[in-house]
């Protein structure tokens, strides 16, 4: 990597962008410094001993796998007093009211969980209870009854993921989900489908030196933002980056890197190109490209001949899809394709990534088999500085499927079959289910309708995370128990409810004895140490609570669930899971193996029946959008998950309550900036303010999760179950 100054990248001459819209970062560092305030020891010792428990690149204390230089992002920060905090007066529950209407940031700065704790059904606030009693209760509930299991994936670690997986098969059940349901399931489905593998095909380091890097509804600047350093040194290297998105995005236009000296100054021009598309119209936009690939001859068609089937089948259906019909479905027009097409055929090797704006729709399956059948007309899998790659948000996600702590899928990502189960079932000595279970948003359907008793869930908020609050609220009054296992106070806990609730104390990855185990989006596992510190109350680790709970309920599977300790859970994650080999050696800081080595299908065969990677047909979605009205997608801000962080977003001055309106439109409505609007989608509305953005005409952006009650709840993808996060609406003045 270049270490000379490169004043073509440079954002600015103004010394560290001075009197430019951008976030402080080094405010964020002071801001971190305060909030860790009598516990800065530790904090240190998190920071520079464990594994990162923010987004899923992944890295060893501040430093990584791709790059000799220190690693640290304001994410990391801002979730440092989460893991260093006091325990809260438990006193502040004996009457809930008082609480009442607490944003989820003032209830978690009240500090952690310390102890087990129970509230009655018509009780005004919760008890303490010891561990025995709360398992006994928790237990009787699970007992015979209908329940489902939901993980977010909150610094999860692989251990706590599987080891409560088979605690939930081991009482009868499938229904365990977690948030790579919310996040990634229709690129789990879609690559599963087409490549044979629900992973990133490829490396960081393949970034850095590719000729392009595409993002396609991702926006690292505000999710990842340690992989804006992976882009400051493939700038370096001479890598065009290209966006396809509705909303330019500015972090992804420049970004001064705060722990890198020449792009703390200067900053860092990272967007090359943009090609702005319609909220929902990716899949016109791409299967366009394709079309112009195809028709110029600019297919790679050795690789396709060789390694691919159903070519024809995916050539046949963008040639019978007009381009007035792509043009309208995408906003963009068709010599915008021919450009991103163009790049495309010109570059000896790319890497394709994308996120949220693609998956979270109802055609998300089809949007990611759009993007492989981009990829795979060029041959860009399987080659130095090439691949597929779904970004991830959490550090623990690309895990929590691996693990098997999913509805439709058991350890190592194998469907839910009668021979899949016969072959765990084996292996556990207990009889696993063969069907599927409850999905995250099942569950909650189920609950709604009074057709689940037992509600368990742990981390999460269901009331900020799934669309219609409302809707959730209901169906969490309804079980007739809940069980909330985590660190701190969410709303949902409080959430009102004509049975019992549960409250019981987790710890964080650093308090585990042993230590744990995380997957990075480049499917690499990394150890993360127990870290020396002060421990909070009586909280447990999650793998002992799950399987202690199995236990309790089921006393004669017992000695089949219990662990000894997180080693012989890495043990048996070796035995269950075979491509995680290597992961019971891990027991030292730094240690890691990356499974399928830098890059996937580098023999030139792919991890499906014949070894031969599959094109998609992919259809237009149905979508309509009434005169006058628009599409409406929801975006993140200064947050992490549903954590918000901070009221204003430093990179274009959004508050919470913005929504983002082309220029175009604000003046055609007559809608200065601050002006307050309602948007509404049926008999669904929301409330905020103007602000004009960058953002292709006839769409909108609003706040997730704020946002969420604009959206229908009903509305999911077919096959990964993923609720909608867009809506389409009409503005009026409020």
């Amino acid at each position: 990597m270049s270490k000379l100054l490169d004043p073509r990248n440079w954002a600015s001459w103004r010394p560290f962008g001075l009197g430019l819209r951008k976030p402080n970062n080094y405010l964020e560092l002071l801001k971190a410094f305060r909030a860790v305030k009598g516990r800065r020891r530790y904090a240190w010792r998190i920071l520079t001993q464990g594994t990162c428990d923010g987004c899923a690149l992944g890295t060893k204390g501040m430093r990584d796998w791709t790059m000799d230089e220190i690693h640290l992002c304001n994410i990391r920060l801002r979730l440092l007093p989460l893991n260093t905090m006091p325990a809260l007066d438990v006193s502040l529950l004996r009457d809930v009211s008082a609480l009442a209407g607490r944003r989820s940031a003032e209830l978690r700065e009240l500090g952690r969980l310390p102890y087990p704790m129970l509230r009655r059904a018509g009780e005004p606030g919760f008890t303490r209870v010891s561990w025995d009693e709360a398992l006994t209760i928790a237990a009787a509930g699970l007992r015979d009854a209908r329940f489902g299991v939901y993980l977010t994936s909150r610094g999860v670690p692989n251990e706590n993921y599987y080891a409560a997986q088979k605690a939930v098969r081991a009482l009868g059940s499938n229904n365990i989900d977690n948030a790579a349901r919310i996040c990634h399931s229709p690129s789990t489905v879609a690559l599963k489908q087409t490549i044979g593998a629900a992973a990133t095909t490829c490396s960081y380091t393949d970034w850095i030196g590719s000729d392009l890097i595409v993002f396609i509804g991702s926006n690292p600047s505000n999710n990842q933002p340690v992989a804006m350093k992976y882009l400051y040194h493939a700038k370096k290297a001479g890598t065009r980056v290209a966006m396809v998105n509705a909303y330019r995005e500015p972090g992804m236009e420049l970004y001064w890197v705060p722990s890198n000296a020449e792009s703390a100054v200067f900053g860092t021009r990272i967007t090359d190109e943009f090609f702005g598309v319609n909220v929902g119209g990716d899949i016109g936009f791409l299967n366009g490209v394709l079309k112009h690939l195809v028709e110029r001859g600019w297919v790679d068609e050795k690789f396709v001949a060789d390694r691919t089937t159903g070519f024809e089948r995916a050539r046949e259906a963008v040639a019978g899809q007009s381009w007035e019909e792509l043009e309208a479905l995408s906003g963009a027009s068709r010599d915008e394709m021919l450009r991103l097409a163009r790049l495309l055929a010109e570059a000896r090797s790319a890497v394709l990534v994308w996120s949220m704006g693609i998956t979270q729709h109802t055609f998300g399956e089809d949007n990611v088999r759009a993007i492989v059948n981009v990829a795979l007309a060029r041959g860009f899998v399987g080659r130095e500085h090439c691949g597929l790659m779904p970004i991830r948000g959490h550090s623990g996600v690309q895990g929590g499927a691996e693990m098997g702590a999913y509805a439709t899928g058991l350890p190592g990502g194998l469907p839910v079959t009668p021979g899949n189960a016969a072959r765990f079932t084996d292996l556990w000595g207990f009889e696993v289910p063969a069907a599927p279970g409850l999905t995250a948003t099942d569950m909650i359907d189920a609950a709604h309708a009074g057709e689940l008793d037992v509600l368990v869930s742990s981390g999460g908020n269901f009331l900020e995370v799934l669309p219609d609050p409302a809707y959730c609220r209901e169906a969490l009054r309804r079980p007739r128990l809940r069980v909330h296992v985590d660190i701190v106070l969410s709303s949902q806990m409080l959430a009102p409810s004509d049975g019992d609730v549960l409250l019981l104390p987790a710890q964080t990855r650093y308090e585990m004895t042993g230590g744990v185990t995380e997957t990075s989006t480049e499917r690499r596992i990394i150890f993360s140490p127990e870290v020396e510190g002060p421990r909070v109350g009586e909280a447990w680790p999650e793998w002992k609570i799950f399987t202690e709970l199995a236990a309790r309920t089921r006393p004669a599977l017992a000695p089949k669930v219990r662990f000894t300790g997180t080693p012989a859970i890495r043990e048996e994650i070796e035995r269950a899971v075979p491509f995680y080999a290597g992961i019971a050696g891990l027991g030292a800081f730094g240690d890691n193996v990356q499974y399928g080595g830098r890059r996937l299908f580098a023999d030139g065969r792919f991890q499906t029946a014949d070894g031969l990677a599959r094109f998609s047909a992919v259809p237009l979605p149905a979508l309509e959008r009434p005169d006058g009205a628009f599409m409406v997608a929801t975006r993140r801000g200064k947050q992490f998950n549903s954590m918000v962080h901070e009221r204003l977003d430093g990179f274009n001055g959004a508050t919470r309550e913005a929504v983002l309106m082309s220029a175009y439109d604000a003046d055609r409505l007559g809608l200065p900036d601050g002006t307050p609007v309602e948007l509404r989608s049926g008999e669904r509305s929301y409330r905020g303010k103007v602000l004009r953005a960058p953002i292709v005409p006839g769409n909108l952006q609003i706040h997730w999760p704020e946002g969420n009650v604009l959206l229908d709840e009903s509305r999911r993808s077919p096959d990964a179950r993923i609720p909608d996060y867009n809506a389409t609406a009409t503005v009026r003045r409020a």
